[in-house]
Protein backbone atom coordinates (compact mmCIF):
# COMPACT_ATOMS: atom_id res chain seq x y z
CA UNK A 1 0.00 0.00 0.00
CA UNK A 2 3.11 2.53 0.38
CA UNK A 3 2.66 3.16 -3.50
CA UNK A 4 -0.96 4.58 -3.13
CA UNK A 5 0.01 6.83 -0.65
CA UNK A 6 1.57 9.26 -3.14
CA UNK A 7 -2.06 9.64 -4.02
CA UNK A 8 -3.43 9.76 -1.08
CA UNK A 9 -4.76 13.46 -0.39
CA UNK A 10 -7.17 13.48 2.76
CA UNK A 11 -8.56 10.85 4.87
CA UNK A 12 -12.25 9.15 3.66
CA UNK A 13 -14.43 6.48 5.44
CA UNK A 14 -11.87 3.88 3.58
CA UNK A 15 -9.02 5.47 4.31
CA UNK A 16 -8.08 7.16 0.28
CA UNK A 17 -9.46 9.87 -1.46
CA UNK A 18 -9.59 9.44 -5.40
CA UNK A 19 -7.21 11.36 -6.71
CA UNK A 20 -8.33 14.51 -8.52
CA UNK A 21 -7.97 15.31 -11.87
CA UNK A 22 -5.31 17.19 -12.02
CA UNK A 23 -3.04 14.76 -9.74
CA UNK A 24 -4.14 12.29 -12.35
CA UNK A 25 -2.71 14.08 -15.43
CA UNK A 26 0.27 15.09 -13.28
CA UNK A 27 1.28 11.87 -11.96
CA UNK A 28 0.79 9.96 -15.55
CA UNK A 29 3.25 12.35 -16.97
CA UNK A 30 5.82 11.24 -14.23
CA UNK A 31 4.73 7.53 -14.64
CA UNK A 32 3.10 4.99 -11.78
CA UNK A 33 5.71 2.28 -10.36
CA UNK A 34 4.81 -0.90 -11.45
CA UNK A 35 3.77 -1.97 -8.00
CA UNK A 36 0.95 0.27 -7.87
CA UNK A 37 -0.85 -1.89 -10.00
CA UNK A 38 -0.20 -5.16 -7.70
CA UNK A 39 -1.67 -2.47 -4.80
CA UNK A 40 -4.85 -0.98 -7.02
CA UNK A 41 -5.91 -4.89 -8.09
CA UNK A 42 -5.75 -5.78 -4.30
CA UNK A 43 -8.09 -2.95 -3.34
CA UNK A 44 -11.15 -5.17 -4.65
CA UNK A 45 -9.17 -8.54 -5.41
CA UNK A 46 -8.96 -8.23 -9.34
CA UNK A 47 -7.12 -10.87 -11.84
CA UNK A 48 -3.68 -10.46 -13.39
CA UNK A 49 -5.83 -10.48 -16.83
CA UNK A 50 -8.46 -7.45 -15.14
CA UNK A 51 -5.74 -5.40 -14.21
CA UNK A 52 -4.04 -5.80 -17.55
CA UNK A 53 -6.77 -5.37 -19.63
CA UNK A 54 -7.81 -2.73 -18.14
CA UNK A 55 -4.34 -1.22 -18.78
CA UNK A 56 -4.12 -2.09 -22.16
CA UNK A 57 -1.53 -4.56 -22.28
CA UNK A 58 -1.36 -8.45 -21.97
CA UNK A 59 -0.86 -9.73 -18.37
CA UNK A 60 2.48 -11.33 -19.73
CA UNK A 61 4.05 -7.71 -20.71
CA UNK A 62 2.41 -6.51 -17.32
CA UNK A 63 4.97 -9.11 -15.00
CA UNK A 64 7.57 -8.39 -17.47
CA UNK A 65 7.76 -4.59 -15.99
CA UNK A 66 9.98 -4.20 -12.66
CA UNK A 67 7.94 -3.24 -9.77
CA UNK A 68 10.34 -0.34 -9.64
CA UNK A 69 9.68 0.50 -13.14
CA UNK A 70 7.36 3.03 -14.12
CA UNK A 71 4.39 2.46 -16.59
CA UNK A 72 3.64 5.03 -19.75
CA UNK A 73 1.83 7.59 -19.61
CA UNK A 74 -1.52 5.88 -20.86
CA UNK A 75 -0.94 2.83 -18.69
CA UNK A 76 -0.59 5.47 -15.37
CA UNK A 77 -3.56 7.20 -16.25
CA UNK A 78 -5.51 4.01 -16.71
CA UNK A 79 -4.36 2.47 -13.61
CA UNK A 80 -5.50 5.77 -11.45
CA UNK A 81 -8.74 6.46 -13.15
CA UNK A 82 -9.38 2.64 -12.29
CA UNK A 83 -8.25 3.51 -8.42
CA UNK A 84 -10.59 6.05 -8.27
CA UNK A 85 -13.51 4.17 -9.75
CA UNK A 86 -12.30 1.70 -7.57
CA UNK A 87 -12.53 3.77 -4.65
CA UNK A 88 -15.84 5.28 -5.66
CA UNK A 89 -17.48 1.43 -5.72
CA UNK A 90 -15.76 0.94 -2.05
CA UNK A 91 -17.66 3.49 -1.18
CA UNK A 92 -20.88 3.25 -3.16
CA UNK A 93 -20.87 -0.88 -1.13
CA UNK A 94 -19.79 0.43 1.90
CA UNK A 95 -16.37 -1.27 1.97
CA UNK A 96 -17.47 -4.71 0.45
CA UNK A 97 -15.16 -5.51 -1.36
CA UNK A 98 -17.28 -8.98 -2.94
CA UNK A 99 -19.85 -6.82 -3.62
CA UNK A 100 -17.58 -4.45 -5.81
CA UNK A 101 -16.02 -6.94 -7.38
CA UNK A 102 -19.13 -8.93 -8.52
CA UNK A 103 -20.53 -5.19 -9.78
CA UNK A 104 -17.48 -4.95 -11.49
CA UNK A 105 -18.15 -8.56 -13.77
CA UNK A 106 -21.63 -8.39 -14.22
CA UNK A 107 -23.26 -6.66 -17.17
CA UNK A 108 -25.30 -3.47 -17.06
CA UNK A 109 -28.09 -2.76 -18.33
CA UNK A 110 -27.26 0.97 -18.83
CA UNK A 111 -24.31 0.05 -19.84
CA UNK A 112 -25.11 -1.26 -22.99
CA UNK A 113 -25.12 -4.96 -21.13
CA UNK A 114 -21.48 -5.02 -20.80
CA UNK A 115 -19.45 -5.02 -17.64
CA UNK A 116 -17.88 -2.53 -16.25
CA UNK A 117 -14.81 -3.73 -16.08
CA UNK A 118 -15.43 -4.68 -20.39
CA UNK A 119 -15.93 -0.58 -20.36
CA UNK A 120 -12.88 0.36 -18.94
CA UNK A 121 -10.79 -0.72 -21.66
CA UNK A 122 -11.36 3.23 -22.60
CA UNK A 123 -11.21 6.52 -21.16
CA UNK A 124 -15.19 6.96 -21.93
CA UNK A 125 -15.74 4.08 -20.30
CA UNK A 126 -14.36 4.60 -17.10
CA UNK A 127 -16.83 7.97 -17.30
CA UNK A 128 -19.95 5.89 -17.74
CA UNK A 129 -19.07 3.32 -14.94
CA UNK A 130 -18.44 6.15 -12.67
CA UNK A 131 -21.50 7.95 -13.97
CA UNK A 132 -23.30 4.67 -12.62
CA UNK A 133 -21.91 4.83 -9.70
CA UNK A 134 -22.60 8.45 -8.90
CA UNK A 135 -26.87 7.21 -10.01
CA UNK A 136 -26.06 4.55 -7.11
CA UNK A 137 -24.81 7.00 -4.64
CA UNK A 138 -28.31 9.21 -5.02
CA UNK A 139 -30.71 6.04 -5.36
CA UNK A 140 -31.36 6.31 -8.69
CA UNK A 141 -32.19 3.60 -11.35
CA UNK A 142 -28.50 2.41 -12.40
Amino acid sequence: MAGLLLFQEDFVPYGMKPASDFNVIKTSREGVLRSVADDVSNLVGLTDNEIAYVLGMTPRNLHRIQAEKRLGTEASERLLLLRNVLLHALDTFEGKENTVRNWLRTPINELNDQSPLQLMDTITGFGLVDDVLGRLDYGLPA
